[in-house]
């Protein structure tokens, strides 16, 4: 067992208390100062309404726009012995299995529930990956649903879209408080909306760390799921960019940020010393004991990014060698 699981959950405690920090300081400043209204409750409600019907419908979605085809253990016997070896150490159900014949290469994991769970791979992710590379994408993928990282994210995403409502509602009512009060609250909603827009942001790219842990405590080596993300930043790359922007949309549910390949080609390629197009475990711990450099740029686009710098994420799987 990897020791410092608690720094993770520290890291989405936190964030997730500050998230809850602002609706309740928001609802509670509308309540006070617009006790005798109730629109912002009416906004508040439609934005859990929508979140609800996001979630209940979301699997359907995912399938449709992945275009997955659920595959049985007769037509892809490796992928279920892999997905049902990794829920059984996992101690959940198995997830469905299934494949999307799209050609960019990755997997990702959807459902309502870990019952509910199911997990797919591409086409092309099956084409360019050894099978103990995709174990460990796999590891990582049913790390996602060990956490319910599903249902995580989709309440962590109601809370900004509850700020947007108010701030909406208040900014254009028509209000007859003299001292403009609605007008300051719709501001501050606003406000709140983007802070909680990073926050969310920031959720995802620790679950993302905490799943790729998920991957190592299964048993899968850090320098495997390592070299299975360099392989699928490259593969993306060659890809026609028709292709990836139609799928651009839903990278969220991608181990790797698929618009953001030439980027990480370069951070990467450093990490190749061989050039033999795989990351080995000799060149992840050199990683271990070197100092990286994260420029403010890069920096500031990690921040309005829902994965991790890829530099930074090869730097955390190298502390588990």
């Amino acid at each position: 067992m990897i020791e410092n699981t608690w720094k993770l959950k520290l890291r989405l405690f936190l964030a997730m208390g500050l998230l809850f920090g602002i609706i309740y300081a928001i609802l509670m400043l509308v309540g006070f100062v617009f006790l005798h209204q109730v629109s912002f409750q009416l906004y508040a409600f439609i934005g859990i309404g929508l979140m609800i019907i996001q979630y209940l419908a979301s699997p359907k979605i995912v399938e449709f726009s992945m275009g997955v085809k659920y595959v049985s253990e007769e037509q892809a016997p490796d992928l279920h012995r892999i997905v049902g070896d990794l829920a059984r150490i996992a101690n959940i159900p198995k997830p469905r299995v299934g494949i999307s014949e799209m050609s960019v290469p990755n997997a990702f994991a959807f459902g309502r529930t870990k019952k509910d769970g199911r997990v797919c791979i591409t086409r092309g992710m099956l084409n360019i990956l050894r099978e103990d590379e995709i174990r460990a994408v796999l590891g990582h993928e049913i790390a996602h649903i060990k956490h319910n990282d599903m249902i995580v994210m989709t309440v962590v995403s109601m809370i900004p879209m509850i700020c947007y409502y108010i701030g909406m509602s208040f900014i254009f009512s028509r209000g007859d408080n003299e001292n403009n009060g609605g007008a300051i609250i719709g501001v501050l909603a606003l406000v709140a909306y983007f802070i909680g827009q990073l926050l969310v942001l920031f959720i995802s790219r620790t679950r993302e760390y905490y799943a790729d842990q998920g991957s190592v405590e299964y048993g899968n080596s850090p320098d495997k799921l390592a070299s299975a993300l360099y392989k699928l930043v490259y593969g993306a790359s060659k890809v026609d960019k028709d292709e990836i922007k139609k799928v651009k949309g839903t990278s969220a549910f991608f181990l790797n940020d698929i618009g953001n390949t030439d980027f990480d080609i370069r951070e990467l390629s450093q990490l190749d010393s061989d050039n033999k197009g795989n990351i080995s475990a000799s060149d992840l711990s050199q990683l271990k004991y070197r100092k990286i450099h994260v420029s403010t740029g890069e920096k500031a686009m990690e921040i309005f990014s829902t994965h991790p710098n890829m530099l930074k994420r090869m730097r955390k799987l190298s502390e588990y060698l």
